[in-house]
């Protein structure tokens, strides 16, 4: 392997986490902004900022355990991931009923910001 490869990764994953940080401080400010103005959308300077309301599963693993009907299931998931979870409603494998009360519905805001 080169050694200038190796190097190049690890500026690159630096950068990576530089941009990860800036990103997530504006995505606080744009937030902020919004929720000041009592703004989902809006147009700002050429271009269209859009805020989603999202809401995500987070799972209890202990809860998650106790609701399965197998326990061959949980070797499968091995721990709550939603992913998994998920994939084993679409198959019928589980039912949606079986997953009540392992999990608290958790709101996220999703900032998209388009040129127009």
């Amino acid at each position: 392997m080169d050694k200038a490869a190796v190097k190049r990764f690890y500026d690159l994953r630096s950068k990576q986490k530089e941009i990860e940080k800036e990103l997530s401080e504006l995505r606080g400010q744009i937030l902020t902004f919004c929720e000041a103005e009592g703004l989902s959308q809006t147009d700002l300077g050429g271009y269209s900022v859009k805020i989603v309301q999202q809401e995500r599963r987070e799972y209890d693993d202990e809860k998650i355990k106790a609701a399965l009907p197998d326990e061959e299931l949980w070797r499968l998931i091995s721990r709550a991931d939603p992913s998994k979870l998920a994939g084993l409603l679409k198959l019928n494998v589980l039912k949606e009923e079986q997953l009540f009360g392992t999990y608290a519905l958790k709101k996220i805001a999703l900032v998209q910001v388009e040129r127009t």
